[in-house]
């Protein structure tokens, strides 16, 4: 592995040979040799070549740590211009295998077993490659054919030496760059490793798969390999072999007579189970990773791979992104703004009727489409971008389920362009709607709380008794503004009121039982009357 020095050095010759100026100069100890970019650019080979091209181009010669950056970037719209995103959604991680017997070393120090006690037999050709791992086909002692997934060496330290270098890059577009505070680049770095050094953990992946296995357990519409677990190790992952045809792979899958719009509205299924039903996704849902089991044509099933990178939402998450796009197809954008306050997505203090105006301006000519056009990631990107002119703080969790859903509509579209998913979304969102707010989801709330409730009341108690005993010896002090003091006496006036006129009709109802039988008609009606009329005053709302 090449020093951190000389890295630097490739990165800032990358980014010359690209024509990526601004962040060549970027580099530290270099900006003063800025006044050399004219001259550069008189001997750049790719001057005609779109910037965004350039980008992507840059990324890939830079590796594994970079590409795996720029795919995290094509889902940011919200900080990059479109024709940047729309060409970083085209890299590519693809490099040549490393030797069948350094990843044989690597399954035999992991099991400390020979590979023939670990394995019937053993494809020494890899099926695929990556830049974090490779792939080979193997047949397991008791005859199970499966994958053997086996990290990359020696890629840790080289994706540990590249983040270092990132932060350094970062911290320094944040304070040069004249719009380097509004792209975050710092907090993008930060959450760049997180999700690059958990998917060198093939425990992780291992353990997101069998989750998301046994939440489609049965499932018609997707199905998720089995993990064996007791194989996995941090950079060895085994698991079950599948067959079927790769999802881009439309005119075989026509060819086969598979049911099109039935594996397009399957797509849309599938993401809103994951997402309101089970609150746990599969956020790396491009076609590399999704395949179409078609033994039966007209009833055909996904098949996922590739479990390093899941999102979930929280309950607070989940009914806000429902309740939006429910007031966005209803056209109640006042709703929309409310939502965005309530769940704290926006600074308490922003101004609704303000909001609402833009969300509307947004919205509107959204609604000159047919509703089977109306995109809901473009919707949501839209919603995310209106949102930040408010200091909306973006969440990792939301921006992969931003990624998740533009993948999951490009490829339903792609699959059959007529999908009409607000059909196909609308009952989902209504019934998580009326699950989690309706009378069955507020009894099941307080028997959640109920013993917690119980476990505080011995508390509660003994503090009443400690307030009650300083009350009556004197004690007890209170600090109270003036207007608050008159505030607690007017309170306290009304309760009294109430009190006496709720006495009054306890006399009369009273009366009205001892003497049922001496009264006339009319005198046991006036009574009752009376009563209800006195305990009506003594129950009015207070205004």
């Amino acid at each position: 592995m090449i020093s951190r020095g000389l890295r630097m050095i490739k990165i800032w010759w990358v980014f010359l040979r690209f024509g990526l100026y601004d962040l060549a100069f970027m580099v530290p100890g270099l900006r003063h040799l800025r006044f050399l970019k004219p001259v550069l650019s008189l001997f750049n080979g790719y001057k005609t070549t779109p910037l965004p091209v350039r980008i992507r181009l840059a990324l890939e010669q830079l590796g594994p740590t970079f590409i795996k950056l720029g795919q995290a970037l094509s889902t940011r719209y919200d900080l990059l211009d479109k024709e940047i995103v729309d060409e970083l959604v085209k890299l590519q991680d693809s490099v040549p295998p490393f030797p069948s017997d350094v990843a044989i070393n690597i399954i035999e120090k992991a099991y400390q077993k020979p590979l023939n006690q670990i394995f019937r037999s053993f494809d020494e050709t890899p099926i695929a490659a990556a830049s974090i791992a490779q792939v080979h086909g193997a047949v397991l002692l008791n005859g199970q054919e499966v994958v053997v997934k086996v990290v990359r060496p020696g890629i840790q330290k080289v994706i540990k030496r590249d983040i270092g270098l990132m932060e350094v890059l970062a911290y320094t577009i944040e304070r040069y760059y004249p719009d380097g505070k509004r792209l975050r680049p710092v907090e993008i770095v930060e959450e760049h490793a997180r999700t690059i050094l958990n998917e060198l953990d093939l425990t992780i992946e291992a353990a997101n798969g069998a989750q998301l296995r046994e939440n489609f357990k049965g499932s018609r519409a997707l199905y998720v390999p089995e993990i064996y677990l007791d194989y996995v190790r941090k950079n060895v992952f085994v698991m079950e072999r599948i067959s079927g045809v790769p999802v881009g792979d439309i005119e075989t899958l026509k060819a086969l007579g598979v049911d099109i719009p039935l594996l397009a509205k399957r797509s849309v299924d599938i993401f809103f189970t994951q997402v309101f039903e089970h609150s746990f996704f599969h956020a790396d849902m491009h076609p590399g990773n999704i395949f179409v089991d078609v033994t039966n044509p007209k009833d055909p099933t996904y098949i996922a791979l590739d479990f390093g990178i899941i999102g979930t939402l929280n309950e607070d998450d989940q009914h806000y992104l429902a309740s939006n796009f429910l007031a966005f197809f209803n056209r109640d954008y006042l709703k929309v703004a409310e939502l965005h306050v309530e769940s704290g997505w926006v600074p308490p203090d922003t101004p609704v009727g303000d909001f609402e105006a833009v969300i509307r301006s947004l919205c509107e000519p959204v609604f000159n489409k047919l509703l089977k056009d109306i995109s809901f990631g473009g919707f949501l990107l839209s919603l995310f971008q209106t949102a930040r002119r408010f200091k909306m703080e973006m969440q990792p969790q939301l921006m992969l389920l931003q990624k998740t859903l533009f993948a999951i509509e490009g490829l339903g579209r792609e699959l059959y362009p007529d999908l009409d998913l607000w059909e196909t979304a609308k009952p989902y969102l209504v019934d998580f709607v009326k699950r989690k707010r309706g009378p069955k989801a507020i009894i099941k709330r307080y028997k959640h709380d109920l013993p917690i409730w119980l476990e505080q009341i011995p508390d509660m108690m003994q503090n009443g008794n400690i307030v009650f005993r300083q009350a009556v010896k004197g004690e007890l002090k209170v600090n109270l503004a003036q207007t608050q003091w008159e505030q607690l006496q007017a309170i306290q006036s009304e309760e009294s009121k109430r009190r006496i006129l709720g006495g009054v009709g306890a006399v009369f109802l009273l009366a009205l039982l001892l003497k049922w039988d001496d009264l006339s008609l009319w005198g046991t009606v006036s009574i009752s009357l009376l009563g209800l009329f006195f305990f009506y005053l003594s129950l009015r709302k207070r205004r």
